[in-house]
């Protein structure tokens, strides 16, 4: 790794924003603002059963994973035509470029939408426009991933990996989210092999409220690439050293641990140990609508609650890159866009 010289700590905050990076763990239905929701309520002739923005925003209270995910998926009954995929995830593409995201692998379900009698292309199609077109206006390089809904029984899983075949070009990945506590990385263990033998890319939440079982499931029985969350590796020695040896990326979501108390207080979360150990992690935002900040906001809060360094920044911003499903001579020239912002930051 790259040693990049200390900037004074009054420098770091805007030494995070103007960095350059990726987003791996980011789900585009929890990038659904307020606003947005009501004005597609609006547009659809539906209601939102809250009586405004701010009656919404005090209902973002919660004190487990469940609690969260009742809300979340209430709030998806708004989203009803391609072109209102299309409008949440191009409102998130332009708060990661403002971000100075350089690389987006945006999570997504159809189970949810499909149960709303929606056609899973509907959904497909509208976030994959959005980034076409912020390869196009905004510079980003964005691709999708869709996740499984860990809830629902596997042959659900198996028929939402079928409905979106005809549009495999448009995704680059396979990934496993929704509650975790009771649904082990095993029980999707044959539709993973599917995914796999179809190419796929593969990532699964794990030990983020689930043990540090749940990781190892992932790695031995779906055989991901990358583990989302995996904040509780950090319990079994074992698995940091097999985390270490294979440099399986973790997707880390600090102000999501701390929403869904996770971690009691941000100045108590891992992340910091995380990368002592030598665990390849990233920062992200995961429903960075429900959690109180983008990508930035995630990097500036965490790196005040742990006096991170500079080194440690560069480190997270380098790892986000090479985690990703990016090809080799993108991934070279983000890098190199990423050493050069230090080299010159004054």
């Amino acid at each position: 790794m790259r040693q990049v010289k200390p900037v004074p700590p009054e420098r770091l905050p805007e030494l995070l924003r103007r960095m350059p990076k990726a987003e791996l763990h980011m789900h585009i239905e929890g990038s659904l603002e307020p606003e947005l929701m009501f004005a597609l309520a609006a547009r659809n002739g539906l209601t939102v059963p809250y009586p405004d923005v701010a009656a919404l925003r005090r209902a973002y209270v919660f004190n487990n994973l469940q609690e969260f995910l009742d809300i979340y998926h209430a709030g998806t009954l708004v989203l009803r035509v391609e072109q209102d995929f299309y409008d949440m995830a191009w409102a998130y593409l332009q708060r990661a470029a403002a971000d100075n995201v350089l690389h987006t692998e945006i999570f997504f379900d159809t189970q949810t939408h499909t149960g709303h009698g929606l056609a899973a292309e509907v959904v497909i199609n509208g976030l994959h426009r959005a980034c076409a077109d912020a390869k196009a206006q905004l510079g980003i390089s964005a691709s999708l991933i869709l996740c499984f809904l860990r809830h629902l029984p596997e042959h659900e899983a198996f028929e939402a990996l079928e409905q979106a075949l005809p549009l495999r070009d448009k995704l680059v990945g396979i990934g496993l989210a929704s509650s975790e506590l009771g649904h082990p990385p095993e029980k999707f263990a044959k539709v993973f092999a599917r995914a796999r033998a179809l190419g796929f890319r593969l990532v699964a939440h794990a030990g983020e409220e689930g043990p540090p079982a749940y990781i190892w499931s992932a790695l031995d029985v779906l055989r991901v690439e990358r583990i989302d969350h995996g904040v509780q590796a950090m319990r079994d020695p074992a698995l940091v050293t097999r985390l270490v040896h294979d440099r399986i990326p973790l997707t880390v979501c600090p102000l999501s641990n701390l929403k869904l108390k996770v971690f009691p207080a941000l100045t108590r979360h891992n992340l910091g140990r995380m990368l002592q150990a030598g665990l390849v992690a990233t920062v992200n935002s995961d429903d960075p609508a429900y959690f109180g900040g983008y990508l930035n906001e995630n990097f500036m809060q965490t790196f005040a609650a742990l006096g991170l360094t500079t080194q440690q920044a560069y480190q997270l911003a380098h790892n986000s890159f090479s985690a990703s499903f990016i090809e080799a001579s993108a991934l070279r020239v983000f890098q190199d866009r990423l050493a050069e912002v230090f080299e010159t930051f004054e």
